[in-house]
Protein backbone atom coordinates (compact mmCIF):
# COMPACT_ATOMS: atom_id res chain seq x y z
CA UNK A 1 0.00 0.00 0.00
CA UNK A 2 1.42 3.15 -1.32
CA UNK A 3 1.46 6.07 2.27
CA UNK A 4 -1.36 8.13 2.72
CA UNK A 5 -2.19 11.25 4.25
CA UNK A 6 -1.69 11.20 8.04
CA UNK A 7 -3.37 15.04 8.84
CA UNK A 8 -2.55 16.77 12.37
CA UNK A 9 -3.16 19.70 14.61
CA UNK A 10 -0.29 20.97 15.67
CA UNK A 11 0.39 23.88 18.52
CA UNK A 12 1.90 27.09 17.23
CA UNK A 13 1.93 29.36 19.67
CA UNK A 14 1.16 30.29 23.08
CA UNK A 15 -2.11 32.02 22.72
CA UNK A 16 -2.50 35.84 24.91
CA UNK A 17 -6.31 35.54 25.81
CA UNK A 18 -8.72 33.16 23.10
CA UNK A 19 -7.26 30.71 20.98
CA UNK A 20 -7.15 32.12 17.52
CA UNK A 21 -8.01 29.61 14.82
CA UNK A 22 -4.93 28.78 12.04
CA UNK A 23 -3.03 30.70 14.28
CA UNK A 24 -2.87 29.52 18.14
CA UNK A 25 -3.31 25.75 16.49
CA UNK A 26 -3.29 24.86 12.90
CA UNK A 27 -4.22 21.97 10.97
CA UNK A 28 -1.29 20.06 8.92
CA UNK A 29 -1.93 17.77 6.15
CA UNK A 30 1.80 17.50 5.00
CA UNK A 31 2.58 14.03 6.66
CA UNK A 32 2.14 10.43 5.28
CA UNK A 33 2.14 7.24 6.90
CA UNK A 34 3.07 3.66 5.14
CA UNK A 35 0.44 2.01 7.31
CA UNK A 36 1.47 -1.93 5.92
CA UNK A 37 5.32 -0.88 6.77
CA UNK A 38 5.95 1.85 8.95
CA UNK A 39 7.82 0.58 11.71
CA UNK A 40 6.49 -0.14 15.15
CA UNK A 41 9.06 -1.16 17.28
CA UNK A 42 7.74 -3.14 19.61
CA UNK A 43 4.33 -0.65 19.61
CA UNK A 44 1.04 -0.87 17.98
CA UNK A 45 -0.55 1.39 15.65
CA UNK A 46 -3.55 3.18 15.88
CA UNK A 47 -6.19 4.81 14.01
CA UNK A 48 -7.92 7.86 15.83
CA UNK A 49 -11.70 7.44 15.91
CA UNK A 50 -12.82 10.38 18.44
CA UNK A 51 -10.95 13.34 19.88
CA UNK A 52 -11.83 14.99 22.88
CA UNK A 53 -12.57 19.22 23.27
CA UNK A 54 -12.40 20.00 27.03
CA UNK A 55 -12.27 23.62 28.79
CA UNK A 56 -8.90 22.83 30.13
CA UNK A 57 -7.25 21.89 27.17
CA UNK A 58 -6.48 26.74 27.29
CA UNK A 59 -4.17 25.65 30.66
CA UNK A 60 -1.77 23.35 28.37
CA UNK A 61 -1.43 26.11 25.98
CA UNK A 62 1.02 28.11 27.78
CA UNK A 63 4.66 28.52 28.20
CA UNK A 64 6.76 25.10 29.59
CA UNK A 65 7.74 27.49 32.34
CA UNK A 66 5.19 27.64 33.93
CA UNK A 67 3.86 24.89 36.34
CA UNK A 68 0.20 22.92 36.91
CA UNK A 69 -1.24 20.09 36.83
CA UNK A 70 -1.04 18.84 33.75
CA UNK A 71 1.80 19.16 30.48
CA UNK A 72 2.14 22.45 28.82
CA UNK A 73 1.35 21.01 24.98
CA UNK A 74 4.70 21.49 22.43
CA UNK A 75 4.78 24.22 19.98
CA UNK A 76 5.09 22.39 16.27
CA UNK A 77 3.43 19.17 17.57
CA UNK A 78 0.24 17.92 18.06
CA UNK A 79 -2.41 18.77 20.43
CA UNK A 80 -3.26 15.98 22.83
CA UNK A 81 -6.37 14.95 24.76
CA UNK A 82 -8.71 12.00 26.05
CA UNK A 83 -10.13 9.72 22.23
CA UNK A 84 -10.42 6.60 21.07
CA UNK A 85 -8.62 4.73 18.74
CA UNK A 86 -8.73 1.40 16.86
CA UNK A 87 -6.05 -0.98 16.45
CA UNK A 88 -4.01 -1.15 12.77
CA UNK A 89 -1.36 -3.14 13.75
CA UNK A 90 0.59 -4.42 17.05
CA UNK A 91 3.43 -6.15 17.70
CA UNK A 92 2.72 -5.83 21.56
CA UNK A 93 1.20 -9.13 23.08
CA UNK A 94 -1.40 -6.94 25.23
CA UNK A 95 -2.68 -5.03 22.32
CA UNK A 96 -4.82 -6.92 19.44
CA UNK A 97 -5.64 -5.82 16.21
CA UNK A 98 -8.93 -4.58 16.24
CA UNK A 99 -9.10 -3.08 19.93
CA UNK A 100 -10.63 0.39 20.93
CA UNK A 101 -8.35 1.96 23.29
CA UNK A 102 -9.23 4.95 25.31
CA UNK A 103 -6.70 7.06 26.59
CA UNK A 104 -4.58 10.25 25.45
CA UNK A 105 -4.35 10.97 21.64
CA UNK A 106 -2.21 12.82 19.38
CA UNK A 107 -4.68 14.92 17.21
CA UNK A 108 -4.03 12.85 14.46
CA UNK A 109 -5.03 10.38 12.19
CA UNK A 110 -2.76 7.75 13.02
CA UNK A 111 -0.06 7.30 16.08
CA UNK A 112 2.53 4.66 16.87
CA UNK A 113 2.28 4.18 20.79
CA UNK A 114 4.41 2.11 23.14
CA UNK A 115 2.80 1.97 26.17
CA UNK A 116 -0.03 -0.39 26.56
CA UNK A 117 -0.64 0.70 30.38
CA UNK A 118 -1.43 4.21 29.65
CA UNK A 119 -5.01 2.77 27.51
CA UNK A 120 -7.49 1.08 28.59
CA UNK A 121 -9.86 -1.20 26.37
CA UNK A 122 -13.32 -0.54 25.80
CA UNK A 123 -15.85 -3.28 26.87
CA UNK A 124 -19.10 -1.68 24.78
CA UNK A 125 -21.11 -4.27 25.55
CA UNK A 126 -24.27 -1.67 24.90
CA UNK A 127 -23.40 -0.69 21.49
CA UNK A 128 -22.85 2.83 22.24
CA UNK A 129 -21.17 5.03 19.79
CA UNK A 130 -17.58 5.92 20.36
CA UNK A 131 -18.19 9.30 20.80
CA UNK A 132 -19.91 8.53 24.04
CA UNK A 133 -16.45 7.09 25.44
CA UNK A 134 -15.22 10.68 25.06
CA UNK A 135 -18.50 12.31 27.07
CA UNK A 136 -21.19 10.90 29.69
CA UNK A 137 -18.65 7.67 29.34
CA UNK A 138 -15.42 9.22 29.17
CA UNK A 139 -13.48 12.00 31.06
CA UNK A 140 -15.83 14.46 31.44
CA UNK A 141 -18.65 11.77 32.94
CA UNK A 142 -16.20 10.48 35.12
CA UNK A 143 -15.64 14.18 36.75
CA UNK A 144 -19.08 14.49 37.46
CA UNK A 145 -20.04 10.84 38.63
CA UNK A 146 -16.43 10.90 40.80
CA UNK A 147 -16.71 14.22 42.24
CA UNK A 148 -20.32 14.11 42.93
CA UNK A 149 -20.00 11.09 45.22
CA UNK A 150 -17.01 12.40 47.10
CA UNK A 151 -17.63 16.11 47.74
CA UNK A 152 -21.62 15.99 47.69
CA UNK A 153 -21.61 13.85 50.82
CA UNK A 154 -24.32 13.53 53.16
CA UNK A 155 -26.25 14.85 50.05
CA UNK A 156 -30.02 14.50 50.59
CA UNK A 157 -33.72 14.97 49.33
CA UNK A 158 -34.48 18.21 49.21
CA UNK A 159 -31.51 19.71 49.63
CA UNK A 160 -30.71 22.66 46.75
CA UNK A 161 -27.63 22.44 44.17
CA UNK A 162 -26.75 25.13 42.06
CA UNK A 163 -24.75 23.65 39.21
CA UNK A 164 -22.81 26.51 36.74
CA UNK A 165 -22.60 25.76 32.90
CA UNK A 166 -25.33 23.26 33.20
CA UNK A 167 -25.63 22.34 29.71
CA UNK A 168 -21.82 21.31 28.69
CA UNK A 169 -20.59 17.84 29.33
CA UNK A 170 -19.85 18.00 33.03
CA UNK A 171 -22.25 20.00 34.32
CA UNK A 172 -25.38 18.84 32.63
CA UNK A 173 -24.30 14.99 33.70
CA UNK A 174 -24.28 16.42 37.52
CA UNK A 175 -27.80 18.16 36.99
CA UNK A 176 -29.22 14.70 36.21
CA UNK A 177 -26.90 13.00 38.97
CA UNK A 178 -28.04 15.46 41.72
CA UNK A 179 -31.92 14.83 40.81
CA UNK A 180 -31.57 10.94 40.79
CA UNK A 181 -30.38 11.78 44.44
CA UNK A 182 -33.36 14.27 45.28
CA UNK A 183 -32.22 17.83 45.30
CA UNK A 184 -33.83 20.64 44.09
CA UNK A 185 -31.55 21.85 41.08
CA UNK A 186 -30.79 25.16 39.85
CA UNK A 187 -28.75 25.55 36.81
CA UNK A 188 -27.37 28.42 34.66
CA UNK A 189 -25.81 28.62 31.00
CA UNK A 190 -25.54 31.46 28.77
CA UNK A 191 -28.30 31.13 25.87
CA UNK A 192 -32.12 30.08 25.97
CA UNK A 193 -31.18 27.27 23.77
CA UNK A 194 -28.85 26.00 26.58
CA UNK A 195 -31.58 26.99 29.11
CA UNK A 196 -34.48 24.76 27.32
CA UNK A 197 -32.08 21.75 27.70
CA UNK A 198 -30.94 22.43 31.23
CA UNK A 199 -34.88 22.32 31.88
CA UNK A 200 -35.22 18.97 29.47
CA UNK A 201 -32.61 17.11 31.41
CA UNK A 202 -34.54 17.88 34.70
CA UNK A 203 -33.32 20.98 35.93
CA UNK A 204 -35.89 22.67 38.34
CA UNK A 205 -34.46 26.32 38.08
CA UNK A 206 -32.76 26.78 34.91
CA UNK A 207 -31.52 30.79 33.78
CA UNK A 208 -29.31 32.37 31.40
CA UNK A 209 -27.15 34.18 33.23
CA UNK A 210 -26.57 36.65 30.68
CA UNK A 211 -29.31 38.19 30.91
CA UNK A 212 -30.64 37.48 34.40
CA UNK A 213 -28.90 38.46 37.39
CA UNK A 214 -27.13 35.10 39.23
CA UNK A 215 -27.89 36.89 42.34
CA UNK A 216 -31.04 37.56 42.17
CA UNK A 217 -32.15 33.98 41.28
CA UNK A 218 -30.03 32.21 44.18
CA UNK A 219 -31.82 34.79 47.12
CA UNK A 220 -35.60 33.88 45.38
CA UNK A 221 -34.62 30.01 44.89
CA UNK A 222 -31.35 29.52 47.53
CA UNK A 223 -30.77 29.30 49.87
CA UNK A 224 -27.61 26.48 48.28
CA UNK A 225 -26.49 23.60 50.25
CA UNK A 226 -24.03 22.33 47.37
CA UNK A 227 -22.38 24.27 44.49
CA UNK A 228 -20.82 22.95 41.50
CA UNK A 229 -18.01 25.17 40.29
CA UNK A 230 -17.10 25.52 36.40
CA UNK A 231 -16.50 29.44 36.32
CA UNK A 232 -15.60 31.06 39.22
CA UNK A 233 -15.64 34.75 39.52
CA UNK A 234 -18.64 36.70 40.13
CA UNK A 235 -20.74 33.67 39.83
CA UNK A 236 -18.64 32.21 42.66
CA UNK A 237 -19.22 35.28 44.34
CA UNK A 238 -22.72 35.13 44.30
CA UNK A 239 -22.59 31.54 45.39
CA UNK A 240 -20.94 32.22 48.70
CA UNK A 241 -23.37 34.91 49.35
CA UNK A 242 -26.70 32.01 48.85
CA UNK A 243 -24.70 29.62 50.66
CA UNK A 244 -26.29 27.82 53.63
CA UNK A 245 -23.94 26.70 56.57
CA UNK A 246 -21.79 23.88 55.96
CA UNK A 247 -22.71 24.23 52.30
CA UNK A 248 -20.04 21.97 50.31
CA UNK A 249 -18.57 23.62 47.27
CA UNK A 250 -16.97 21.49 44.55
CA UNK A 251 -14.54 23.03 42.68
CA UNK A 252 -14.63 21.60 38.69
CA UNK A 253 -13.36 24.79 36.77
CA UNK A 254 -12.86 28.19 36.36
CA UNK A 255 -13.20 29.33 33.18
CA UNK A 256 -13.98 32.88 33.46
CA UNK A 257 -10.48 33.39 34.26
CA UNK A 258 -8.57 31.58 31.46
CA UNK A 259 -8.70 33.77 28.89
CA UNK A 260 -8.86 37.40 30.46
CA UNK A 261 -8.05 39.03 33.76
CA UNK A 262 -9.76 37.20 37.30
CA UNK A 263 -13.11 38.51 38.82
CA UNK A 264 -11.87 39.68 42.11
CA UNK A 265 -13.77 37.58 44.41
CA UNK A 266 -14.52 40.17 47.49
CA UNK A 267 -16.37 38.02 49.91
CA UNK A 268 -13.98 34.63 50.56
CA UNK A 269 -14.39 35.41 53.94
CA UNK A 270 -17.68 34.01 54.06
CA UNK A 271 -16.01 30.40 53.52
CA UNK A 272 -15.04 30.85 57.29
CA UNK A 273 -18.08 32.47 58.32
CA UNK A 274 -20.37 29.90 57.02
CA UNK A 275 -18.10 27.03 57.72
CA UNK A 276 -18.28 25.87 53.89
CA UNK A 277 -16.59 22.63 52.81
CA UNK A 278 -14.50 24.14 49.41
CA UNK A 279 -13.07 20.63 47.39
CA UNK A 280 -10.63 21.53 44.71
CA UNK A 281 -9.82 18.85 42.36
CA UNK A 282 -8.28 16.42 39.88
CA UNK A 283 -10.15 13.68 38.34
CA UNK A 284 -7.58 11.10 37.78
CA UNK A 285 -7.05 11.04 41.99
CA UNK A 286 -10.19 10.30 42.61
CA UNK A 287 -11.09 8.05 39.53
CA UNK A 288 -9.20 4.88 41.03
CA UNK A 289 -12.08 4.89 43.83
CA UNK A 290 -15.31 5.08 41.84
CA UNK A 291 -13.70 3.40 38.58
CA UNK A 292 -15.66 0.56 38.79
CA UNK A 293 -18.80 2.12 40.14
CA UNK A 294 -18.94 4.41 37.56
CA UNK A 295 -18.45 2.09 34.44
CA UNK A 296 -21.26 -0.70 36.03
CA UNK A 297 -23.97 2.17 35.63
CA UNK A 298 -23.22 4.83 33.77
CA UNK A 299 -22.60 3.42 30.27
CA UNK A 300 -25.92 1.07 31.82
CA UNK A 301 -27.82 4.51 32.57
CA UNK A 302 -27.26 5.81 28.57
CA UNK A 303 -27.90 2.62 26.99
CA UNK A 304 -31.77 3.06 28.63
CA UNK A 305 -31.48 6.69 28.10
CA UNK A 306 -32.43 7.11 31.40
CA UNK A 307 -29.62 9.75 31.26
CA UNK A 308 -29.64 12.39 27.93
CA UNK A 309 -26.69 13.33 26.53
CA UNK A 310 -26.51 16.37 23.89
CA UNK A 311 -23.26 16.12 21.88
CA UNK A 312 -21.57 19.07 19.95
CA UNK A 313 -19.89 17.34 16.68
CA UNK A 314 -17.36 18.39 14.37
CA UNK A 315 -15.87 16.25 11.88
CA UNK A 316 -12.04 16.23 10.84
CA UNK A 317 -9.30 17.56 12.36
CA UNK A 318 -9.34 21.01 10.48
CA UNK A 319 -12.12 22.17 12.47
CA UNK A 320 -10.56 21.64 15.87
CA UNK A 321 -9.29 25.46 16.44
CA UNK A 322 -13.22 26.76 15.73
CA UNK A 323 -14.39 23.82 18.52
CA UNK A 324 -11.75 25.02 21.07
CA UNK A 325 -12.68 28.45 20.79
CA UNK A 326 -16.42 27.66 21.16
CA UNK A 327 -15.99 25.72 24.08
CA UNK A 328 -13.86 28.58 25.56
CA UNK A 329 -16.29 31.30 24.35
CA UNK A 330 -19.83 29.19 25.44
CA UNK A 331 -20.94 29.25 22.27
CA UNK A 332 -21.04 24.99 21.86
CA UNK A 333 -23.76 22.86 23.59
CA UNK A 334 -22.90 19.42 25.28
CA UNK A 335 -20.25 17.30 24.68
CA UNK A 336 -17.86 19.05 21.76
CA UNK A 337 -15.80 16.37 20.25
CA UNK A 338 -13.96 15.93 16.73
CA UNK A 339 -14.63 12.86 14.92
CA UNK A 340 -11.89 12.00 12.79
CA UNK A 341 -12.67 8.76 11.45
CA UNK A 342 -15.75 6.27 11.19
CA UNK A 343 -14.11 2.83 11.92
Amino acid sequence: MAPITNARHIFNEIPTGYPIPGQTTVYDASQTIDLENTPLNGGFLVKTLVVSIDPYLRGRMRDASTKSYNAPFEIGQPLQNYGVGVVVRSENPAITVGDHLYGSFPFEEYSIQTRAEIFSKLDNKYNLPWNVFVGAAGMPGQTAYCAWKEYAKRRKSGEVAFITTGAGAVGSLVIQLAKRDGLKVIASAGSDEKVAFMKEIGADVAFNYKTTKTSEVLEKEGPIDVYWDNVGGETLEAALEAATKNARFIECGMISTYNATPYPVKNLMTIVAKEIKMSGFIVSTILPKYRGAFYAEIPALIASGELKLREDVTRGLEGAGDAILAVQKGTNTGKSLIVVADQ
